[in-house]
């Protein structure tokens, strides 16, 4: 049975607005007649349209409220409510038993060896930012399991650096897990780093794993769980690089759940927090090191959400153009969701010129995330499947989405 409480708000809402069905549709890029079918209740709203329409009507949020399926929210706020206390504590525990503590001294080799494998890390982050996590992940993986048995073969203090080390290698590995579209690993991976971390001496990393847990649930589209994840790992004992990286993430997913205030309030967290962050830790950044202002990139990220595009595309526009030319992966990342805004402004010709000028580099790194925004762009585009520039962009778009072989 379809569900026309969206449509009749709609309706009283434009109308309440002194707005006609073909003056909204102007503004949120829609056709009049697709408005008109949802208004009637013979389509139901997909998302964005629905944040559009919060947008443009002053609406709240009321109406993405009505656009999401009913009671799963609820039902996953209370499930990640009610884990989040034994998610900290099992994270902290780790996935495997620590290493056991050496007891003789380092040589100044085993010294040597771990400037050499920190020097080594830099490279692997680099190679993900310029390859697919697929050809990445084997030699990771490797590494990431050698650093932790020399670590088990070490003497003090090059053994605790070996594990902290270690953790690292390990989150990053979670991280080109994701992004090869296997949540499950990517949950291992950081467990297994905050393992390693905590045998090290390390005990944040059980903050940043929640901030990892709430990207996987921020991608599925799952705004509760999003925020509660991210405000759980802003505890006060966490530093403020962390802090700061989760306040940006309850920010997406306020976005997610079209509350603006919420939203821009956590943005202005995340800028004070990141800004106390010294920048001086001898161990490898915690989280980007590609984008210079995670705040204002997400800013932009969030405005797309929150039904505001072509506030979204101007941001975006801004922050792309202060990312390395290195950064191919967080370029494509951020490039796609530039793209998207311009699409959904109805910026069409834009939107194509700066997806013609992405793909190669999409198909470079290929990325389950970033796939993840350019299905909606295509979907976008297909709007507007007989205009010039996307009918030539199209099969470009579809080969791109494909799995590589």
């Amino acid at each position: 049975m379809t569900d026309t409480r969206f449509g009749s708000e709609l309706r009283r809402l434009r109308e309440e607005a002194g707005l006609s069905l073909a003056r909204l549709a102007q503004k949120i890029h829609y056709s009049k007649g697709h408005l008109s079918k949802i208004e009637r209740g013979d389509k139901q709203p997909p998302p964005q349209l629905a944040r559009l329409c919060d947008t443009a009507l002053n609406a709240n949020g009321r109406l993405t409220a009505l656009a999401a399926p009913q009671g799963e929210g609820v039902r996953r706020r209370a499930a990640v409510r009610a884990g989040t206390a034994s998610v900290l504590v099992a994270s902290m525990a780790g996935a495997d038993p620590a290493p056991a503590a050496a007891a003789t001294s380092a040589t100044p080799e085993e010294g040597a060896s771990l400037t050499f494998l920190r020097s080594l890390f830099d490279q692997f982050r680099q190679l993900g930012q310029v390859a697919g996590p697929r050809a990445v992940l084997p030699a990771l993986t490797a590494q990431t399991r050698a650093v932790t048995d020399q670590a088990n073969r070490t003497g003090e203090p090059v053994r605790r650096g070996l594990l902290l080390l270690g953790s690292r290698y390990a989150e990053f590995t979670g991280w080109m897990a994701q992004e090869a579209g296997d949540s499950d690993s990517a949950q291992r991976w950081t467990d297994h780093a905050v393992g390693l971390a905590e045998a090290g001496g390390d005990h944040d990393l059980a903050h940043y794993a929640l901030v990892r847990r709430a990207l996987i649930t921020m991608y599925a589209g799952d705004a509760d769980a999003t925020i509660t994840l991210a405000r759980a790992a802003q505890h006060s004992s966490a530093p403020p690089r962390i802090r700061g990286l989760a306040a940006v993430r309850e920010a997406q997913g306020h976005a997610l759940d079209g509350n603006e205030t919420a939203c821009r309030r956590s943005l202005d967290r995340a800028r004070d927090l990141l800004s106390r962050d010294p920048g001086d830790s001898p161990a490898p950044v915690i989280g980007t090191s590609n984008v210079g202002d995670p705040a204002a990139m997400a800013e932009g990220w969030c405005l797309y959400d929150l039904g505001r595009p072509a506030e979204a595309a101007a941001v975006l526009d801004h922050q792309l153009g202060r990312l390395g030319t290195g950064a191919m992966r967080s370029r494509a990342r951020f490039g796609i969701r530039r793209a998207l805004a311009h699409a959904t402004a109805g910026e069409i010709d834009h939107a194509c010129a700066v997806t013609d000028a992405l793909l190669r580099s999409v198909d470079v790194v290929d990325s389950a995330t970033i796939g993840t925004d350019l299905r909606r762009l295509h979907r976008e585009l297909n709007r507007f499947a007989t205009h010039g520039a996307v009918r030539e962009l199209s099969p470009r778009i579809t080969a791109s989405l494909r799995p590589a072989g």
